[in-house]
């Protein structure tokens, strides 16, 4: 096989794909609506079942619906028949997923979860399947075709269910109001959620607290900017409030500049009014200012009061970068 070949296949593969998704906008009508409102209105949670590759796409759309607020779970349904059918509790709504809807553990699972009282969704790709005719809901994902060449892997059908599940969790999003800071609850140990959450107060304080006074010569300066390995200094004047700060650069263009270094105070190289920002700011709002002023460096002040400093590696450490 040629490379164009295997071009030529894959690009016929997307575009299947492709397809099949624009297929479902048509199909989306009142029972999505409906399925909507089910969710939205149910006192319990969304338990998901599935079989096969249909079970790895509900746990998809489980993991979706739990990140953006939807209470959800995954119920493989081989093991509902042998058992786990006992995590189905009253209140709770059902969606299977499948693209027959016709498999002999759907034909078992769909009467118990009848008998129990729950509303049933079906997702799936035959809307005269066991499944569709009794459920109370059906979601239709039916496909023209899979990308196989034999019409056999699901393929098409799978991504027709990934979008759906998608298309659900979105709509419960908006109608629920669901914000970022509440998705940043859910996602704490990633970079979005440490993005909502991780403040300025949670990074600096583990930094030394590098200052001089503003009459402070230049030797002092330098062992401290040395000592405390953040790559500058604040200058704190007479009344203990900071009125500026010196950074490796600002003494690099200190030394371009002068041939005579006797006598320099603290005063006469430090740059005014340094950029801050407030200890309780988003972290992420640091790295905005830095990019913003392209600076490496920030004075944290709590309230007016100077607290400390935060360097761009404790940014990129935390992942924020």
């Amino acid at each position: 096989m040629t490379n164009g070949q295997i071009i030529d296949i894959a690009k016929r593969t997307v575009q299947q794909q492709s397809a099949a998704i624009a297929g479902l906008v048509p199909l989306i009508e009142n029972e999505f609506a409906n399925t909507i409102n089910a969710i939205s209105d149910c006192s319990g949670r969304v338990v998901v079942s599935g079989i096969g590759k249909s079970a790895i796409v509900g746990q998809k759309i489980v993991a979706t619906f739990n990140s953006t607020g939807t209470p959800a779970l995954f119920m493989h349904t081989t093991d509902a028949i042998h058992g786990d059918i006992g995590m189905v509790q009253q209140g709770d709504v059902v969606i299977i997923i499948s693209k027959s809807g016709d498999t002999p553990e759907i034909k078992v699972l769909v009467p118990l979860i009848k008998n129990l009282g729950n509303k049933l969704i079906a997702m799936t790709g035959n809307i005269r399947s066991f499944l569709a005719l009794h459920a109370d809901i059906i979601l239709n994902t039916t496909v023209a075709e899979e990308a196989c060449p034999n019409n056999l892997a699901p393929t098409t059908s799978t991504t027709a269910q990934m979008v759906m599940g998608d298309a659900l969790a979105i709509c419960l999003m908006e109608l629920r109001g669901f914000t970022a800071d509440e998705f940043a609850k859910f996602h704490p140990g990633g970079m979005l959620g440490k993005k909502r959450y991780l403040r300025v107060a949670d990074i600096y304080t583990v930094n030394e607290k590098p200052q001089v006074n503003e009459d402070a010569e230049l030797k002092e300066v330098i062992i401290e900017i040395t000592k405390k390995r953040l790559g500058a200094t604040v200058v704190m004047d007479k009344n203990n409030k900071i009125c500026g700060i010196i950074t490796d650069g600002d003494l690099r263009r200190m030394l371009e500049k002068n041939t005579e270094l006797s006598g320099l105070r603290a005063k006469d190289i430090m740059s005014a009014n340094p950029k801050n920002l407030q200890a309780n700011d988003l972290a992420v709002d640091a790295l905005d200012l830095m990019r913003k002023k392209n600076i490496s460096q920030l004075v944290v002040k709590d309230v007016e009061e100077y607290a400390g400093i935060i360097h761009i590696h404790d940014l990129i450490r935390e992942g924020i970068i």
